[in-house]
């Protein structure tokens, strides 16, 4: 028992450090070595002097992975977006399409917002560039301060569900799950997503038409200019998405098909305009991919050594027999993760949370279904394993994102802050709520309808 307390005290140790605001990654080396330090005084087997060697090649077997070669070039396609202007161009041209809508710029925000977070695959970085692009727009028109920016900070929530994903992808790798059918099983759920955000805004307007201004017409020649340059932003993004979701090809060339249309896109425009991608432009894209991999390429060397500390507690061992033995319904168990995961989403990046919390909450839900190769009939979930890993991976990101936008501290709410300085945190939450609350209904509707996750990944 004296290991599964250091254990205990580790995790405790590594949540104090988190919210005493200690970057995460280093967070989590230093309960790494240090419990496996005090763990090699009290267990006769754990010698310290030959566990500091293996730091040698550590590193590098983290992160020589052919699955994470998908990483940077994600980032880097998300970077490129909105330095070549396509975030721009994608808000603007979607705005055309809906601004005779009431509300229309709003609903083209989310619509915006899906379409980068696509390319971006994460949260916080769809939340900044399209505030950066919509926000202004918003307030030349008039919109209801709480409405604009609670609709930026739901928004950027998309970004870590629709395909392609980082996160998706580090799911897929910790779970060992297969990162296309995670990539499919998302499209659903993400496309649900966008529909009840747009119910949303519908649903406010109904009620208080005052938060958005009567229909502007856009002129006929600014209309189809917009639209002419959302025609080949839609080709990239869609491309993508849709040679991911039905299988065409792999994750890492759709990253490298990617990076390089989105390049050969910006050459072209700066050829034929004073827009585009510029030298200047390519090398802060690059810079900022650089920085970005390595913090996530750091995030999960940390993770390993962490991982390896409480394997060797073996607390997830521990709480893997307690799920077996236990007589608790196991969706009430699984609720409790749910919930435990969203709190910890006010604190954690979403890509630490994956590495930190997954890794013990997935043995106990193998435990609880009645092990790997157990049929569909006899699982306590009514599903394979497999189908367990994908259909936990959908409602993990959810839920996880959830935290970006729960009050007190959630994270993107102050990235939208950072933009609208002037706005108080307390309108921007309130402005976000109702969308947090149709967010807790799509996780319910998921609980309760696992095949939306499961669907295309079975037939495609």
């Amino acid at each position: 028992m004296e290991r599964e307390l250091v254990g205990i005290y580790g995790l405790v140790a590594l949540f104090i450090l988190i919210m005493l605001r200690i970057p995460v990654a280093l967070a989590m080396l230093l309960t790494g070595i240090v419990g496996t330090f005090v763990l090699s005084l009290i267990t006769p087997f754990i010698k310290f002097g030959p566990y500091l060697l293996q730091f040698k090649t550590a590193l590098w077997n983290s992160v020589a992975n052919y699955d994470l070669s998908v990483v940077p070039l994600f980032v880097l396609m998300g970077f490129l977006a909105a330095e070549t202007g396509l975030s721009r161009d994608l808000f603007q041209g979607l705005s055309a399409l809906t601004r005779k809508i009431r509300g229309g710029v709003a609903m083209a925000t989310i619509l915006a917002c899906a379409g980068f977070g696509a390319v971006s695959g994460s949260s916080i970085a769809t939340a900044s560039t399209m505030s950066r692009v919509a926000l202004p727009e918003l307030r030349r028109l008039n919109y209801n301060e709480g409405l604009s920016t609670g609709v930026l900070a739901a928004g950027g929530t998309l970004g870590i569900l629709i395909p392609p994903s980082v996160a998706l992808v580090i799911y897929a790798i910790v779970v060992e799950a297969p990162i296309i059918d995670m990539f499919q099983a998302a499209i659903i759920p993400g496309v649900l997503a966008v529909v009840f955000f747009l119910i949303v805004i519908q649903f406010r307007l109904a009620r208080n038409p005052n938060l958005a201004p009567a229909p502007e017409p856009m002129s006929a020649e600014a209309t189809r200019h917009a639209i002419r340059r959302l025609i080949p932003v839609g080709l990239i993004f869609g491309s993508i998405i849709l040679g991911l979701g039905m299988g065409f090809f792999t994750p890492t060339p759709a990253a490298g098909v990617g990076v390089f249309l989105i390049l050969v896109y910006g050459l072209i425009l700066r050829f034929i305009s004073d827009d585009g991608l510029t030298i200047a432009r390519l090398k802060a894209a690059l810079l900022a991919t650089a920085k970005t991999a390595s913090m996530i390429y750091f995030i999960l060397f940390s993770a390993d050594i962490l991982k390896g500390f409480f394997a060797r507690t073996g607390l997830p061992s521990a709480l893997s027999e307690w799920a077996a033995a236990s007589t608790m319904d196991p969706y009430m168990i699984l609720l409790a993760m749910l919930v435990i995961l969203i709190i910890l989403g006010c604190f954690m990046e979403s890509l630490s949370m994956i590495l930190v919390v997954v890794p013990f909450f997935w043995p106990v839900l193998i435990q609880l279904n009645g092990g790997d190769w157990v049929s569909a009939e006899d699982a306590a979930f009514g599903m394979t394993a497999d189908d367990l890993r994908i259909w936990f991976g959908i409602l993990a990101l959810i839920v996880v994102e959830l935290g970006l936008i729960t009050p007190p501290v959630g994270l993107n709410v102050f990235v939208i802050k950072s933009f609208s300085p002037n706005t108080s945190l307390g309108v921007i939450f309130r402005g976000v709520a109702p969308f947090f609350a149709i967010e807790l209904g799509r996780v319910a509707v998921l609980l309760a309808l696992p095949i939306l996750s499961l669907y295309l990944p079975r037939i495609l």
